[in-house]
């Protein structure tokens, strides 16, 4: 496939979502070291509060990894919407716990055709676009420190799990864990605002949160993924990864297929 065909694959802005037929597709972009692609990066595609956030981050590598997943975002959500990829228009849902605009992201569309999730995390982005309210998340595999701070915060049948595991598959479990915590949490749109205690999301799928579905994805070999969807499914329905030349804007993308 044509790098310049794949950002259209499963993709269409006449898709319907159709509550007896969900769709959930999966776009992975994993980033070479910052400073190989740093001065190649087309910011065109974003607006000003986005170049401006992508210029506070102290590390180059957090600068290089917000700028890149928002530019891959936006590519993406493109296709769906057949707009240009800087025209694609963002807006927070209310929050469920207070009603504040902070809640969800969504296109800022009449009736939006889709939901869709962001996450990034040391070198990789993971969007989730799909038929019903989801929630994305991807993790570095987490230091021996992380896992002792964080454990304490888990549901009380999650730290049992842990417990009943080896010091070597300790921290892949917990991975999966905090994975699907998150991305259920941000399928709510409450994030960690929800104290992580109080849903399961260990490795009993009967035990999970009804109503939602949870996949967990084979990133990379340094991290963990994971998507939650308000609906029946048990895989993606299309799972994508993003070349990174996607990033390098029209001449170095047309130069590339």
């Amino acid at each position: 496939m044509k790098r310049s065909d794949l950002l259209q694959a499963s993709t269409s802005a006449a898709r319907v979502s159709d509550p007896a037929d969900p769709w959930l597709d999966v776009w992975l972009l994993r980033l070479p070291r910052h400073d190989k692609i740093a001065h190649l990066i087309d910011q065109s595609h974003l607006d000003d509060h986005e170049r401006h956030r992508g210029s506070t981050f102290l590390r180059p590598a957090d600068s290089v990894l917000y700028l890149s997943a928002h530019i891959a975002l936006r590519l993406v959500l493109a296709r769906y919407l057949d707009l240009a990829p800087q025209h694609v228009p963002f807006v927070r849902e209310p929050c469920p716990g207070c009603g504040e605009p902070h809640g969800r992201p969504a296109v800022a569309v009449p009736d939006p055709p889709f939901h869709f999730s962001l996450s990034h995390s040391r070198g990789m982005a993971l969007v989730g676009v799909a038929s019903a309210p989801v929630g994305a998340d991807v993790e570095g595999i987490p230091r021996t420190s992380t896992v002792d701070n964080c454990v304490p915060a888990l549901h009380p049948d999650e730290q049992r799990e842990l417990a009943g595991t080896s010091p070597e598959a300790r921290h892949e479990a917990f991975g999966r864990i905090w994975t699907r915590k998150e991305a259920y949490l941000k399928g709510l749109g409450t994030g960690l605002s929800r104290q992580p205690s109080l849903d399961y999301l260990g490795a009993d799928a009967t035990r999970r949160p009804a109503g939602w579905s949870f996949i967990d994805l084979p990133c990379a070999p340094h991290h963990n993924g994971a998507v939650a969807l308000r609906a029946p499914v048990t895989e993606p329905t299309s799972v994508h990864r993003l070349p990174v030349d996607v990033l390098f804007g029209a001449p170095a993308l047309s130069a590339a297929v």
